[in-house]
């Protein structure tokens, strides 16, 4: 047979328990005093004995006939007194007992319900709360307690929820909207090329052309977001590694492509740079930050892909010669999906998730990414990462120099 449900809940439990413990401290008391007490006078039923009567007859004494009585010393009296008093202590106490049992358990239950009123308050918020509207709080108000801050840390939990929903959902939108435009262009030249049938073979060629660089588009687009998840996820491993190894790789990766488009790739590596990490997550940070400056960078100009050491810090830095960042978009270039005014100036407009990835990678890693640029001056983008060994003097903040500008001992 199921227990009523009342039964199950704290509230039962913590008036049950409220209340056999004080049951449990009041028999103890009262065993306690009982045992005192008994120890401490002479008791003991009374036990009288019979008398009876006599007369003198003739000189001598006869028993009456039905004329007898009890009778009893002084100290069996007051021994029977005592014992008569110690069977009224103990029926009095087993009564006060049970009277305590049911009274305590009825404050324990109204104690339980005014602790408990908080946590209902919270559930009863929890229930209102849809995964699609975290906008509400408990905001529980009273005295500065451990329910007073069980309400604050919900509301705490449901902030940082609700911003995590409201970003996804922002992210889902942008890459939603970043994937309908090379989409329609694929939709549109198969539909010239496929609904006609007077296409020669130029149009066919043009067509192919801008269906393969849309396509290129959602598979950069993709590959941006499987990266910014793959980062997001607890499945790595991290282990030692060489930036500046990673560094170089990247920039054999690119040396062709940026050969093809005019430029050179400038190296001053350090080697050396050891830091704890995931390699593959590094080697596609550096990979946007070169794929961003191949992209802005005019024809004949070059790029430098240089790194060293400061401070307890290894720093990577990439610097091209496109037209720069004005000062009120340069926090803004981290973004998800965000392009500045010149975003259309380069030959691709890019995904709009490198520099998201590079600053969700440096900030996993325990560090941080920096730029430094001005309007028609190019751009700076500096990788600041502790470095393995642990060196004892390195500030708790990455230097806020640009290293190219001003050299530092590597």
């Amino acid at each position: 047979m199921a227990r009523p449900v009342w039964t199950q809940t704290i509230r039962f439990r913590l008036a049950a328990t409220y209340s056999l413990v004080l049951f449990a401290l009041a028999a103890l008391v009262l065993v306690a005093v009982y045992t005192v007490v008994k120890e401490s006078v002479d008791a003991a039923p009374l036990n009288p004995i019979t008398v009876q009567k006599v007369k003198e007859v003739g000189g001598e004494l006869v028993l009456r006939d039905g004329e007898q009585f009890q009778a009893a010393d002084l100290a069996s009296v007051q021994q029977a007194v005592n014992h008569k008093a110690l069977e009224l202590l103990r029926d009095v106490s087993v009564v006060a007992l049970g009277g305590l049992l049911v009274v305590s358990f009825g404050v324990g239950w109204w104690l339980a319900g005014r602790v408990l009123r908080p946590v209902q308050r919270v559930t009863a918020t929890a229930r209102e709360i849809g995964a699609t509207d975290l906008s509400r709080r408990i905001a529980l108000d009273g005295p500065h307690d451990e329910l007073r801050d069980l309400a604050d840390t919900v509301d705490d939990m449901l902030a940082r929820l609700d911003r995590a929903f409201a970003a996804q959902r922002q992210m889902i939108d942008d890459a939603s909207h970043e994937l309908r435009n090379p989409l329609a262009i694929i939709q549109i030249n198969l539909d010239a090329v496929l609904a006609r049938d007077d296409v020669d073979a130029e149009e066919r060629r043009r067509a192919a052309t801008v269906t393969a660089r849309a396509t290129q588009r959602m598979g950069s687009l993709i590959e941006d977001l499987l990266a910014a998840a793959r980062r997001a996820a607890p499945a790595f491993t991290d282990a030692d590694v060489d930036i500046a190894h990673v560094a170089d790789e990247a920039a054999d990766a690119f040396a062709l492509l940026a050969d093809s488009d005019g430029l050179r790739v400038e190296r001053r590596l350090t080697p050396g740079l050891e830091v704890i990490g995931d390699a593959e997550a590094l080697r596609r940070a550096v990979d946007n930050l070169l794929s961003n400056a191949v992209r802005v960078s005019p024809p004949g100009e070059g790029i430098v892909l240089a790194g060293g050491r400061l401070g307890g810090w290894a720093w990577l830095a990439v610097r091209d010669r496109g037209p720069g960042i004005a000062p009120e978009h340069q926090e803004r270039v981290f973004d998800r999906f965000w392009r500045g005014p010149d975003a259309t100036r380069g030959r691709d407009r890019g995904t709009g998730l490198g520099l998201a990835i590079v600053r969700q990678v440096l900030e996993s890693h325990g560090g941080t990414v920096a730029i430094h640029s001005a309007p028609g001056a190019g751009a700076t983008f500096v990788l600041w990462l502790p470095l393995r060994d642990g060196t004892p003097e390195r500030s708790p903040r990455p230097p806020a120099l640009d290293p190219l500008v001003a050299p530092v001992p590597g």
